[in-house]
C-alpha cells in the first residue's frame, strides 16, 4: 500500500511539474480603450481623413505601437484619451513606412506641464513641452500632458509637440540626430534635402516665412517642425511650400 502511495503521488507530482512547464505563458495585454476608434475620429485629424481601409491600417500600427509602449503618468493622470493620442502620434509619421518600430523607445512618461532640460517639473526655466531622453533616460520619451493634448485639439494650428519628438526617433534612427532621416531618404537626396533647409532656416531668420520661429533652430529642429506642419496642415504646407512638401513627401509616403 505504501508503495502505490509513493508511486501515486510520485507521478502527481510529475503532472505538476509538466503542467508548471509547459503551460501557456500570460503576456501582458495593453487596456484598450473601449471607445478608441471614435477619439481617433474626434481629436486625430489625419485619421478622419483617410478611407476605411487605411482606417485598419492605423488601427493596426496603433494597437501595435501601445501594446509595445509603456505609458506612465509623472504626477499626471493618463487617461484613455491620452492614450489615444500618444498612439496616433506615433502612428501618423510612420504610416505609410512598412514594417516600423520603434525600437528605441520603451516607454513614454507623461508630465502634467512643461518641465526643464533636467526633466524637473517645478521651479524656474520649465519651457520643454516634449523630449527624447538621453542617458539615464535613454529609450524614454518626456511629454506634457497639456501641449500633448493641444497639438490635437488645437486644429488651425501647424504644431504638434508629440508628433515633433516622434520625427525625433525616426531622425535617431540611422545612428545620428541630425536632420537627415537617411534610412528613409535616397543617398542622392541627402544634399538637396541640407540645402533645402539650410535656405528655410535663413527664410525663417529673415522673417520670410510662416513657418515657425523654433525650426530656426537647427536642422534637427528643422526636420521635426516641418514634419509637423506637413501632417497638420498639409493643404496648407503643400500650397506655400511646394519642394518642401514633394521632399517630404519623398521621406515620409513614397516606399
Amino acid at each position: 500500500m505504501i508503495v502505490v502511495l509513493q508511486i501515486f503521488f510520485s507521478l502527481l507530482v510529475i503532472i505538476l511539474i509538466i503542467l508548471f512547464v509547459f503551460q501557456p505563458r500570460r503576456k501582458d495585454v495593453f487596456s484598450w480603450p473601449e471607445n478608441y476608434r471614435d477619439l481617433l475620429l474626434d481629436y486625430v485629424a489625419f485619421y478622419s481623413r483617410l478611407n476605411d481601409e487605411d482606417k485598419k491600417q492605423f488601427e493596426q500600427k496603433f494597437e501595435k505601437f501601445l501594446s509595445a509602449t509603456r505609458i506612465t503618468g509623472a504626477n499626471a493622470e493618463v487617461e484613455d484619451l491620452d492614450k489615444v493620442l500618444i498612439g496616433a502620434a506615433a502612428v501618423i509619421p510612420t504610416f505609410s513606412i512598412p514594417d516600423w518600430e520603434y525600437i528605441d523607445l520603451r516607454e513614454v512618461l507623461v508630465y502634467p506641464g512643461n518641465f526643464t532640460m533636467e526633466f524637473e517639473q517645478h521651479g524656474h526655466n520649465r519651457t520643454v513641452s516634449g523630449m527624447v531622453g538621453t542617458g539615464a533616460m535613454q529609450n524614454v520619451m518626456i511629454l506634457s500632458k497639456w501641449e500633448l493634448r493641444q497639438g490635437f485639439i488645437n486644429s488651425g494650428s501647424n504644431r504638434n509637440t508629440a508628433v515633433h519628438e516622434f520625427v525625433h526617433l525616426i531622425d535617431k534612427m540611422d545612428g545620428t540626430l541630425d536632420g537627415v532621416p537617411e534610412l528613409l531618404l535616397p543617398r542622392k537626396l541627402v544634399s538637396d534635402w541640407q540645402q533645402l533647409m539650410q535656405q528655410t532656416m535663413d527664410a525663417i531668420r529673415r522673417g520670410e516665412s510662416d513657418i515657425d520661429s523654433y525650426a530656426a533652430t537647427s536642422p534637427v529642429e528643422c526636420f521635426a517642425v516641418l514634419s509637423e506642419y506637413f501632417f497638420e496642415q498639409p493643404g496648407q504646407f503643400r500650397e506655400i511650400h511646394p519642394q518642401l512638401n514633394e521632399m517630404l513627401e519623398r521621406i515620409y509616403l513614397k516606399h
